[in-house]
């Protein structure tokens, strides 16, 4: 092996470097020798390698035989989605304590940063064209979380104690270019059960009689989807109607006023309920806005009542001048603003990714390849040992319904070990299995609970468990009904040595939490409705 250690522009005798002696100063020294300044000693010197090494590196290459990959599942082609990122950046995210700009070298990617529920930071490096949708199912699969279509994601502006959820075509990238340069805006990874509920079938109207109108009258005794159908039909004519009240230039300056929505836009009537065209007068173009719920309306805006949102111009990015902030009578006039808006809006795009969101659920695999698998879990298969040896199940139903059965054994067994006299110890281990459940919350206050509630959406059967405040040995089961979050004490109570839960004065009793809750998913008991999700907090 041969290499040259001298470069063409260094020397590496020292005289060169140093002046000979009896040099007058003034010598000019040799144009091809450098000044002292010139030389860093604490820099490795480039060592070029020979066109003859080379060559002979390529031809001992090329003589070598190709021996086979012995681990093709960690050499997964690039992935087509538009979350960028291999499997060293986890799919995408970054480092917790990652700190890069809203900027990388890959071109038209972006950094953003997405918060849990929590105040944990995950920084996430997507494509342009991402979608919320697509950043969502990326911080699913890295959560370990069940995967549906209420995951999304909240644009939230705390110094105006705004937030609104993201539609799932939205760009994250262009969501966030709107925003101030160094402000506290935010995205929030959470849970929206309301998100789509508009188009689902509810015991209760999201459209009230008395808010909803048409130019042709022809609202009398129409049904929920006919209504549905209108809002999405662009030749038909709906509107909304009601009173809200409408903030002023001052503070607490707050004037009443009959509101009607409108395709073409948001309007307030100066006289009475006039529809005159003279009485009008026009507040915010909607396809030009973004409507947003108002968090703390009594402390930042003087609001008279709690269910108050926001209209905000895309082009207005700081400050409080400009916004247009309304506040309606109660949380089911405020609900049908906020839907009537986004289907004016989004229109059949709406409904469009609703179905998409009903397909990924129903058939997953029928969008595409399925989502990326580490390798360990590629090795895992579903056996079953009923038998005398062990066998493969390749029928993906049977394999359900093998997990569903052992599932239920699992649960005989353990209600059979709870039935037997056990120790205190025992007893204490059974009473403290809701602790590792998704809906408990620990000690948390009456107001906080409904505060979660509400933010992942005021549906029927949305719920919690919580401890007791007032009670130390109690808990408590927050349920939503009707757009209200209800409150039902559990009580413990102690009979032949057996620790038992129940919130009838003992009538209907449960050896622990976990039994309670599931009870209530298959039978109403004194509750309004059964428990049907479980307000949940996931840590990124």
């Amino acid at each position: 092996m041969e290499l040259d250690l001298s470069p063409p522009h260094l020397s590496s005798s020292p005289e060169d470097l140093c002046p000979a002696p009896g040099t007058p100063p003034g010598t000019p020294r040799p144009p091809d020798t450098p000044l002292p300044e010139e030389v860093k000693r604490s820099q490795p010197l480039l060592i070029p390698t020979t066109g003859r090494k080379l060559r002979e590196e390529e031809r001992r290459a090329t003589s070598l035989p190709s021996i086979p990959n012995p681990f093709p599942e960690l050499c997964s082609p690039p992935s087509q989605s538009p979350i960028l990122g291999g499997p060293s950046s986890a799919r995408g995210l970054l480092p917790r304590d990652a700190s890069r700009p809203h900027s990388c070298a890959i071109p038209g990617a972006q950094v953003v940063k997405v918060y849990s529920e929590d105040g944990a930071c995950r920084s996430v490096e997507v494509a342009a064209g991402a979608t919320a949708r697509h950043v969502c199912e990326m911080l699913v699969q890295r959560a370990h979380a069940l995967s549906d279509e209420t995951w999304g994601l909240v644009e939230c502006h705390p110094h105006l104690a705004l937030e609104r959820g993201l539609e799932d075509h939205e760009s994250v990238v262009e969501v966030q270019a709107a925003w101030p340069v160094g402000g506290d805006s935010r995205f929030v990874f959470r849970k929206n059960f309301a998100k789509y509920e508009l188009f689902k079938s509810s015991p209760h109207s999201l459209f009230p009689e008395k808010m909803v109108s048409s130019c042709l009258d022809a609202h009398t005794g129409i049904s929920h989807e006919d209504l549905i159908q209108n809002f999405l039909n662009a030749g038909s004519f709906p509107e909304i109607q009601g009173f809200l009240q409408l903030r002023g230039s001052g503070r607490k300056l707050w004037k009443r006023f009959f509101c009607f929505l409108r395709r073409s836009g948001l309007y307030y009537s100066t006289k009475g309920t006039s529809k005159d065209p003279r009485h009008l007068q026009y507040v915010a173009d909607v396809n030009e806005s973004n409507v947003y719920v108002v968090t703390q309306g009594r402390k930042l805006y003087g609001m008279p009542t709690d269910f108050g949102f926001c209209v905000k111009p895309n082009k207005l990015r700081n400050g409080h001048k400009g916004l247009r902030i309304f506040c309606s009578e109660d949380e089911q006039s405020r609900t049908c603003w906020l839907a009537a808006f986004r289907l004016f809006k989004y229109g059949v795009q709406l409904y469009k990714n609703y179905q998409q969101a009903q397909s990924r659920h129903l058939h997953p695999s029928c969008l595409g390849s399925p989502p990326l698998r580490s390798a360990s879990d590629n090795t895992l298969v579903a056996m079953d040992f009923s038998g005398h040896a062990g066998r493969v199940i390749e029928n993906p139903r049977e394999a359900l319904s093998v997990a569903l059965e052992e599932a239920q054994a699992w649960r005989k067994k353990t209600n059979h070990r709870l039935s037997l006299p056990m120790p205190a110890s025992g007893t204490s281990l059974s009473a403290a299995i809701h602790r590792t459940q998704l809906w408990f919350h620990g000690r948390i206050s009456r107001e906080e609970s409904q505060r979660l509630i509400g933010q992942q959406g005021l549906v029927d059967g949305l719920f919690l468990v919580r401890e007791s405040q007032r009670n130390p040995q109690g808990f408590v089961l927050s349920l939503c009904h009707l757009q209200k979050v209800k409150h039902y004490l559990i009580l413990p109570s102690e009979e032949e040595g057996r620790l038992y839960f129940s919130m009838d004065d003992g009538q209907t009793r449960f050896t622990d939490l976990l039994q309670l809750v599931e009870f209530h998913q298959l039978n109403r008991g004194i509750l309004p409705c059964l428990l049907r999700h479980c307000c949940t907090r996931v840590a990124l």
